[in-house]
Formats: structure tokens, C-alpha cells, sequence
């Protein structure tokens, strides 16, 4: 029914039960799965050049937190007897990032968690399995606490 998975992770407790929500469909469908998280390249865009310094630190330290993360994404669907493609993707948004994964690897189905934010957290930070659902042509299934 699914041919590939796609797994935003973010290295949350949730994105941990999405991923294996992800490795138990992936072994019913015999689905391919890719295991994406997503950093902002460029987050210093438009505050001038005395942040250009700071932007080698903050990839350093993003793409070692990405790696990280999706290490252990990789050891629990190896675990589940899945095998799994990792990538770190590049979005201003983070729901950016997981829509052009959806196109460049051809996903079928995105299995993410969702926080549950509500109200003053919400409006602050929003919601990015709300931005996907509203973005992407194929099925989302949202994995909650």
C-alpha cells in the first residue's frame, strides 16, 4: 500500500514514537523509509554581517544535533528490522524542509509527531504538522502522545 515512508524527526520523545509507528508499518508494507531532519541553513538572513561569524557554530552544532538524531532513528528501525535512509534537509521552515523531502524522494505517506501545542505556545511557535497537512498530497499520519 505504501511504497515509501517519510520520518521527520526532530529528536523529541514523539518523534521517537513516530518513528516507531513508522517501522511497524514499514515491515507490514515492505515500505522503503527515509528518516529526515531538518536544519535552517541560513537563520542569521537579514540581521547583517556581525552574525556571519556565528553561522559556522550554528551549522557545526546543527548538523552534529541532526546526525544525532537520526543515529538513533537509524539504530531503532534496525532494531525493528527496517532498513532506513537518512537525511538532513534544508528549510527556512522546517515544514519547508519535509515538503521538498516529499518531492525529491517521492514519499507516499509521512509519519510525524505532533507536540500538541495549544494556545500562547502555539501562536508562538506553531505548528508544523499543521503547516505539512496543509501543504502536502499524501496521507499524514500525526502520532500523539
Amino acid at each position: 500500500m505504501f511504497k515509501h515512508i517519510l520520518v521527520p524527526i526532530d529528536g523529541s520523545d514523539i518523534a521517537a514514537l513516530a518513528v516507531s509507528k513508522a517501522a511497524e508499518l514499514a515491515k507490514t508494507f515492505g515500505s522503503a523509509v527515509t528518516a529526515l531532519y531538518v536544519v535552517d541553513p541560513y537563520p542569521f538572513t537579514g540581521v547583517g554581517a556581525d552574525f556571519a561569524y556565528g553561522q559556522a557554530q550554528y551549522l557545526s552544532a546543527a548538523t552534529a544535533e541532526a546526525n544525532t538524531a537520526l543515529d538513533a532513528a537509524r539504530t531503532a528501525l534496525a532494531a525493528a528490522g527496517v532498513q532506513v535512509t537518512t537525511v538532513v534537509g534544508e528549510g527556512h521552515t522546517v515544514h519547508d524542509g519535509i515538503v521538498s523531502a516529499v518531492l525529491s524522494t517521492g514519499a507516499d505517506l509521512i509519519v510525524m509527531g505532533s507536540h500538541g501545542r495549544r494556545g500562547l505556545e502555539k501562536l508562538v511557535l506553531g505548528s508544523v504538522t499543521q503547516r505539512v497537512l496543509g501543504a502536502v498530497h499524501v496521507p499524514v499520519l500525526v502520532v500523539r502522545t
